[in-house]
């Protein structure tokens, strides 16, 4: 925007006077008086959307970028007050910016936008350093509070944490998140142990699988299976230990086939 020195003693033009110049002329001059007339009001809805985690600074840019668009598409014929069409159109402007430029995880649009409106419904609320309940941010959104509360979990979705950030400091040195929530996760062996192990089950025959099963899985002994199955303790034993040879027998055939892939 270009700056004017204008005289102290000069008259200032009022909005209407403005409005109605650059609406005919489409001056830049008018054009920049009228949005630095207005970036107090940029600023203050800036402010209401602001928290700790949005820096003020890229809001304001924001914001102004909305007071542009809305000084360039307001029609001072339509009788209404500058301010009543600005303030959706910077709203506006804020609430795509966090909708499209915020989210590390986008949920649905409507929840979204019910998670803006909880924001700032939160910082409204927030009087005599005291939070306000679900049931009062329900209420003052008139919105059910099953909702509310899923907009406050989707809330959480907005930011990403580096696996980098720093925590504080131990023993050895500056912790990480990462050292806090790593950790070694023996079910990937265990998955690859048990697809070995189904493909090894199918060189046997249903009634082998039952019986290992019985043995290894419900930790039963040959006896309680051999009145389940009706046979003798030594049936089980010869068809447990028959059942394991062949399995043996093709995980060596699959080791060979792989030596010599």
């Amino acid at each position: 925007m270009s700056t004017q020195t204008m005289d102290p003693g000069a008259r200032v033009p009022d909005e209407s006077a403005l409005f109605a110049r650059y609406h005919a002329t489409r001056d830049a001059a008018v054009r920049d008086q009228l949005i630095e007339r207005f970036l107090p009001l940029a600023r203050s809805i800036a402010l209401r959307f602001s928290s700790r985690r949005d820096t003020l600074e890229d809001l304001l840019q924001v914001a102004t970028i909305g007071l542009i668009n809305a000084v360039d598409r307001f029609d001072p014929d339509r009788g209404v007050a500058f301010s009543t069409y600005a303030v959706p159109t910077i709203s506006g402007e804020i609430k795509r910016y966090f909708r499209d430029r915020t989210w590390s995880v986008r949920p649905p649009r409507a929840l979204q936008e019910l998670a803006l409106r909880v924001d700032a419904a939160v910082i409204e609320l927030s009087e005599d350093m005291r939070a306000p309940t679900l049931a009062e941010l329900a209420c003052k959104l008139d919105e059910p509070q099953e909702l509310v509360l899923e907009a406050l979990h989707a809330h959480h979705a907005r930011y990403a944490v580096s696996m980098q950030a720093q925590l504080g400091s131990d023993d050895d040195g500056v912790a990480r998140l990462e050292d806090r929530i790593g950790f070694d996760d023996d079910s990937y062996e265990m998955a690859e142990e048990r697809v070995v192990l189904e493909r090894l089950l199918r060189m046997v025959t249903d009634r082998d699988r039952r019986v290992l099963r019985m043995h290894f899985e419900l930790d039963m002994t040959q006896r309680e299976i051999g009145d389940v199955l009706g046979v003798s303790q030594m049936q089980v034993s010869r068809i447990i230990r028959h059942a394991l040879q062949r399995m043996r027998l093709g995980a060596a055939r699959s080791e060979e086939l792989l030596v010599k892939a």
